[in-house]
C-alpha cells in the first residue's frame, strides 16, 4: 500500500472543485486474500498466526502423546517388533517426535507421508516426509504408481507397485475436489486467516507509523495549488515530526490553507476488536480445538474447560490417532502380522480419565455381568479358573 507521504505527490494532479477547492483522495482497494498453496499457509498460517500455531501444536503434541497397543484379537500385547519401531522409528527421532510431525504436516497441509526403510524381511525405520516435496504420480489405472520426493535439486522415486511392503504411507484429508491430494483445514480458515493477520498488521503500523491517518489534506487556499517550496516543506516537516513509533500521537499544524479531513473508518467503527476475536474463533473451529481452550473470548458454547477439554479429545484428537493407527498397521501388515491390530489406549489418557472413573463405576454395578464379562468390557483378558480378582 503506498505511503501517506507518496498520496502527498497528488496534490500536483489535483482538479479543481466546484468550490476552488483542491483534495488529494485515498481510494479503498480490494482484498487480497492468502494463496492457497502450502508454503503461503505455512507462511502466513503456522508461522505468522498465533491462534493457528497454538491449535497445530496442540493436536499434534496430544495425538502424539497417545500410547498405542498391539492387540491380537482380544490380547493385548507387551512386547512385540511393531512397538520397538514405533518407540524407535529412527536414530534421530523418538515415537512421539515422529508422530508429532506426522500430525503437525497432516493440519497444515492437509497431507502427511511416512517412508519405511526395510530389507526383504522387516521395516528397519521409519521417516516423516515434508509434503511440499513430495509429487504423487498416478497410473493407467489412476492409483499412485509412484511418489517422487524432491530435494535440493535432487529427485527420488518411491514405486508403490512392488510387493511386500510399500516405501511409502500417503494418508490425507477429505478433499472434494482432488482425487489424490488432501485439503488443509487452513484452506477452510484463509479468509478468517487473513483477517486475523490483518488486524496484527494494522496494530504494527500504528506502532511504526502512528502519525499516518486515514484521509485527505486539503488545499483551501486562494492559490491553485501548492509551490514547490511549499510542497517540499511540507514533505520534509512531515518525514521529520510526524513519522515513526518516536512520533505517535504528535499534533499535526497545518497552515496556509491546508486541512485535513479524516476519512478512513476508525477501529472502533469496524468493530476491529470483535472482528478479530470472530476470525480467531472460525480458525479454531476450522482446526477443531474449542476456542475456551484458547483463551478466547466471548465463547459460552462450553459450561467449563473440562467439558471443552473433553469435547477436544473426543472429536479432533481421537479420530486422527485411530485412523493413523489403522493405516499403520494396514500398510505394515508385514511387520505386523494379519491377526494383530494397533489401537490407543484410552486408559493412560488423563483427560478422559472422568469418562473412565464414570464406566469404570457403571460396569461394576452391573449385578448381572460375570467378572470375566465385566473385564471383557473394560478390554482385559478373562481370569484364569481358580485365579483371584
Amino acid at each position: 500500500m503506498p505511503s501517506f507521504l507518496n498520496k502527498l505527490s497528488a496534490l500536483f494532479e489535483q482538479k479543481q472543485s466546484a468550490t476552488g477547492a483542491l483534495i488529494a483522495l485515498q481510494s479503498a482497494g480490494q482484498p487480497v486474500w492468502t494463496p492457497r498453496d502450502y508454503g503461503a499457509l505455512a507462511r502466513e498460517g503456522f508461522m505468522q498466526n498465533a491462534i493457528v500455531y497454538r491449535c497445530v501444536r496442540m493436536i499434534a503434541e496430544s495425538a502424539a502423546s497417545v500410547p498405542l497397543r498391539v492387540h491380537e484379537g482380544a490380547e493385548v500385547l507387551d512386547e512385540h517388533p511393531l512397538l520397538s519401531l514405533l518407540q524407535r522409528p529412527n536414530s534421530a527421532q523418538s515415537g512421539s517426535d515422529l508422530l508429532e510431525d506426522w500430525y503437525g504436516y497432516l493440519m497444515v497441509a492437509g497431507n502427511a507421508y511416512l517412508e519405511a526403510v526395510s530389507n526383504d524381511r522387516e521395516v528397519l525405520e521409519l521417516h516423516v516426509l515434508r509434503p511440499d516435496r513430495m509429487k504423487l504420480v498416478p497410473g493407467e489405472d489412476g492409483w499412485p504408481e509412484f511418489y517422487e520426493y524432491s530435494v535440493a535439486g535432487r529427485q527420488m522415486r518411491f514405486h508403490q507397485a512392488i510387493e511386500g511392503q510399500k516405501p511409502i504411507l500417503h494418508m490425507s484429508l477429505f478433499n472434494p475436489l482432488n482425487d489424490h491430494y488432501g485439503m488443509s483445514p487452513l484452506e477452510a480458515a484463509a479468509f478468517s486467516l487473513d483477517i486475523h493477520n490483518a488486524a496484527g498488521g494494522w496494530n504494527k503500523a500504528l506502532l511504526d507509523n502512528a502519525a499516518r491517518p486515514s484521509g485527505a489534506l486539503v488545499y483551501g487556499g486562494k492559490e491553485n495549488s501548492l509551490s514547490v517550496e511549499q510542497f517540499d516543506r511540507l514533505k520534509a516537516e512531515l518525514e521529520s515530526s510526524h513519522q515513526g513509533a518516536m512520533n505517535a500521537g504528535r499534533p499535526m499544524l497545518l497552515e496556509g490553507g491546508l486541512d485535513w479531513k479524516p476519512m478512513g473508518y476508525s477501529p472502533r467503527d469496524m468493530d476491529f476488536i470483535e472482528a478479530k476475536w470472530v476470525a480467531a474463533r472460525e480458525i479454531a473451529l476450522a482446526l477443531g480445538v474449542p476456542p475456551m481452550l484458547l483463551g478466547i473470548p466471548g465463547d459460552n458454547t462450553y459450561s467449563n474447560y473440562q467439558e471443552a477439554n473433553r469435547t477436544f479429545w473426543r472429536q479432533t484428537v481421537l479420530p486422527l490417532v485411530n485412523r493413523t493407527s489403522s493405516a499403520l498397521c494396514n500398510w505394515l501388515d508385514e511387520s505386523a502380522g494379519a491377526e494383530l491390530s494397533l489401537k490407543p489406549d484410552l486408559n493412560n489418557i488423563e483427560a478422559l480419565s472422568g469418562e473412565r472413573d464414570a464406566r469404570w463405576q457403571r460396569i461394576a454395578k452391573a449385578d448381572f455381568l460375570t467378572t470375566n464379562e465385566k473385564r471383557e468390557a473394560l478390554g482385559y483378558g478373562p481370569l484364569e479358573e481358580g485365579e483371584q480378582v
